[in-house]
């Protein structure tokens, strides 16, 4: 063959190839289906947005076995904030605590534990004995405890769940849903972050014997950082995971896989698929001002709007450059104006549909003015309403 001829071929099929290649780089790729999980239920949820992006039987009323700890430290963890106890307190072991069954911390009658003990006990070795113990100290009895716990549960808004121990071995009217659960890890995480490193330690040692925790992604996926593991034959295996990578978190929740192995696996599965597909972004932060508004008949001329808390987006990869945000500031704002008072919004949205709005508040509060103030205002009011009425 002619060597022109040749290299115009090479030359020709190289442009194919190359333009090819810039279209795969430029192409959208869809985001797949999540994946089948063999499990009886499952969520998958952004930490920062609650955005949901997997989940089966998310609702159903299920036994949640050890996972009610994560309520019992919950509400400790509260009692821990409010001041009605402390790390350094010492619980007395009773008899009822010592004859737990099930996974323990081996905490002996009578003896006095400290409460950060005791909750370390529950967090990292699963103690049966030590969430009786806990419960029994902070509230005279289970039962009561109980009660607190269902107290927390309503304020979440965990509308499917009950629960009457704190151990989580099985009883009737005991149970919470994959949905309930990743919303109160999400409350223990916000709420307790100095508390919640403690469900990443991988071992614990109390009266001479050394448990390490059960959830095994702690040692296989370094950005799992919690949360806790759960078997009852009711229940099923049971697993809570939170993972972290590049600022962006996530919740899985995976009830009654068949064995110990597969709730592993499957949460793992989960929590791959999400970081793999979706991204979150912060887009705006909180108690920072998103705009200056004109108020009138203030002290001020001006008042300082923006958001309550941050705000971030939880959207499928590569869509970041298609978001668009809206400030909507209301019209004639009049003193006197409270700080948090709502006057305005913000939308953001991806191909036409909202996925944030949220309100835009008065981030201090501005008083009314002085009689000449008012009157000035006033009249430059009329003044404007004349001219929009031409």
């Amino acid at each position: 063959m002619n060597p022109f001829k040749k290299f115009t071929l090479f030359l020709f099929f190289g442009l194919l190839v190359t333009l090819f290649q810039a279209n795969a780089e430029n192409a959208e790729i869809a985001t797949p289906p999540a994946p089948n999980i063999a499990a009886t239920a499952y969520i998958l949820q952004d930490y920062h947005t609650g955005k949901v992006l997997a989940e089966n039987n998310a609702d159903a009323k299920l036994a949640p076995a050890s996972l009610t700890k994560i309520m019992t430290v919950y509400v400790v963890f509260r009692e821990l904030a409010n001041g009605h106890l402390h790390l350094e307190d010492s619980a007395t072991i009773s008899e009822k605590a010592w004859k737990t069954s099930g996974s323990r911390m081996f905490v002996e009658l009578g003896n006095k534990v400290k409460v950060e003990d005791l909750l370390k006990g529950v967090i990292i070795q699963s103690g049966n004995d030590a969430s009786v113990a806990l419960a029994e100290h902070v509230a005279g009895s289970e039962e009561i405890f109980a009660d607190m716990m269902n107290q927390h549960a309503a304020r979440l808004g965990m509308t499917h769940s009950h629960f009457k121990n704190s151990d989580g071995l099985p009883m009737d009217d005991h149970y919470t849903s994959a949905r309930d659960l990743a919303m109160l890890t999400s409350a223990l995480i916000k709420e307790f972050p100095d508390y919640y490193r403690w469900f990443s330690q991988q071992e614990f040692t109390f009266n001479q014997i050394t448990q390490h925790n059960r959830n095994p992604l702690l040692s296989r996926d370094e950005s799992v950082d919690g949360v806790k593991t759960g078997f009852t034959d009711d229940a099923g295996y049971c697993l809570v995971a939170s993972a972290i990578r590049e600022d962006m978190r996530l919740i899985s929740v995976v009830l009654g896989a068949k064995s110990a192995n597969a709730r592993a696996n499957e949460n793992q599965t989960l929590l791959n698929y999400g970081f793999r597909f979706f991204e979150s972004h912060r887009l705006y932060e909180g108690k920072k001002p998103l705009n200056e508004a004109r108020i009138w008949k203030g002290e001020s001329k001006t008042i300082p709007l923006g958001l309550a808390e941050d705000i971030y987006a939880t959207i499928p990869r590569r869509q970041y450059k298609d978001l668009k945000a809206a400030i909507v500031v209301d019209k004639k704002i009049t003193a006197p104006v409270v700080e948090g008072a709502k006057l305005g919004s913000v939308k953001v949205t991806l191909n036409d549909v909202v996925i944030v709005d949220k309100d835009l508040i008065a981030l201090n509060a501005v008083a009314e003015g002085n009689i000449f103030q008012r009157l000035s205002d006033s009249v430059m009011m009329m003044m404007e309403k004349s001219e929009d009425g031409k």
